[in-house]
């Protein structure tokens, strides 16, 4: 059994040693037909001919290999993409209010980018400067705090169990206690990996991988070290941390009037009691003349 890196050392291995230094049998050069060629010596003498030019992509890259979305920027909202909505404060300035510029068949639209891998974040080009990105957030998201990543299929099962249960959620914040349950919260930290099966194991597994390589390619990740895959306690206390500030979150909104702290024991017989000795600074009581 190899894990994924010792395959790609495999594969990497045999690529630089034995295909490129194969000898080919056909499509040998017109300037020496019955001398042996390989991959590696082909390319050698092309560099020795015209010389070798390296262009080096640039971060941005990663945001424009993103799925892109053609949609319309609702005032307040933000952007719907594939039944979640994602806002940031930048949609609200004046030159977002309106359509865009774009023409063609998808005339008036805006360009919003997603990656599968991460579905809590959108990416939109900023029109007037293309080299600047807007993260857009998705409005389910708690303000404090952090959720797990979550992919395409984990938003087909939320949206699914939507259906099923005939909710009609207001906004994408009563969707979040659903996703949690989806991610794994209603199961045990200390039985999960006795509690899931082989599929839901691997299934695991996966969407922790795309989302540790989906945070390493972003520009902002890709200069740092890269993204490790989350271990099974850390990730279910993450969850757990999740479920717990939403569940805060929704008694302090619904709690109208907060409870106020109990009187000192004690307190009611000091304002009582005859006996007391009253302090010096204390006004002298008024004479009866009846």
């Amino acid at each position: 059994m190899l894990t994924l890196t010792q395959v790609e050392h495999v594969v990497a291995t045999w690529v630089v040693k034995v295909w490129q230094n194969r000898e080919l049998g056909e499509y040998a050069p017109a300037w020496a037909p019955d001398g042996p060629h390989s991959p590696n010596s082909l390319f050698a003498a092309s560099t020795r001919q015209g010389g070798l030019g390296l262009e080096i992509p640039g971060p941005e890259l990663y945001y424009k290999l993103l799925r892109p979305h053609h949609v319309k920027i609702h005032a307040g909202r933000g952007v719907k993409i594939l039944g979640l909505f994602y806002y940031a404060d930048v949609l609200d300035e004046d030159r977002f209010h309106g359509r865009s510029s774009r023409g063609g068949r998808h005339k008036g639209k805006w360009v919003i980018r997603s990656d599968r891998r991460d579905r809590r974040t959108v990416f939109f080009q900023d029109p007037d400067d293309p080299e600047r990105w807007h993260v857009l957030r998705w409005t389910g998201l708690p303000p404090e705090g952090e959720v797990p990543a979550f992919s395409d299929i984990n938003v087909d099962a939320l949206l699914g169990e939507v259906r099923r249960a005939g909710l009609k959620p207001r906004s994408d914040e009563e969707l979040l206690p659903v996703l949690l349950d989806i991610l794994g919260s209603a199961i045990p930290v200390s039985q999960w990996p006795s509690q899931m099966g082989k599929r839901e194991k691997t299934a695991r597994s996966r969407r922790a991988a795309d989302a540790a390589q989906a945070a390493a390619d972003q520009p902002s990740a890709s200069e740092g070290p890269a993204a490790e895959v989350v271990a099974w306690p850390v990730e279910a206390a993450g969850i757990a941390k999740a479920v717990d500030a939403e569940r805060r979150r929704l008694r302090e909104v619904s709690s109208v009037r907060r409870p106020v702290a109990p009187p000192r024991l004690g307190d009611s017989l000091r304002r009582r009691n005859l006996f007391l000795i009253p302090p010096d600074d204390a006004p002298a009581p008024l004479e009866d003349h009846a």
